[in-house]
């Protein structure tokens, strides 16, 4: 069945190219049923983080009144970028299937490598200066969420 909704995946993101998007698809199916489907909207919407399994995951979880995707599995069309990797650990689906790999992509034009590289830099030393801001206010969210006894835990 993998292959089946692989094959789906890819015709999705195909599909999307010859509409204007970009290459990219993806699917949350759960008990074998198709819970969302997602296309790269980013120049569509003028939205960077409209990547296919983001814009998947936000219709699976508003289908599903949840915030994660327990017992769902992802179908992309491509090995997840850093950002939508991010969301799927997030998510917390079960697994998550690709068809072509972070290496196609960036053949294609698509290349994440130097998101991963930045990552490993300090912040302060990366391309997009990340400066750390310290005050002694920093925490106050973090203590204030500490101390509610009625918090929905994610």
């Amino acid at each position: 069945m993998h292959e089946a909704w692989i094959r789906q995946v890819v015709g999705m993101a195909a599909e999307n190219v010859r509409r204007g998007g970009g290459p990219f698809a993806a699917l949350v199916v759960r008990d074998g049923i198709v819970i969302a489907a997602g296309a790269n909207q980013v120049t569509r919407a003028n939205d960077p983080t409209a990547h296919a399994e983001i814009v998947a995951i936000r219709e699976a979880c508003r289908v599903l009144g949840s915030f994660q995707l327990a017992d769902c599995d992802i179908y992309c069309s491509c090995e997840p970028c850093p950002m939508c990797l991010g969301a799927i650990y997030w998510a917390r689906p079960a697994r998550v299937y690709f068809a072509a790999t972070h290496c196609d992509a960036a053949a294609a034009g698509f290349d994440d490598a130097l998101i991963y590289e930045q990552l490993a830099r300090p912040p302060a030393e990366r391309s997009i200066p990340m400066i750390h801001v310290a005050t002694d206010a920093a925490t106050q969210p973090f203590q204030e969420w500490i101390g509610q006894v009625d918090k929905l835990a994610y």
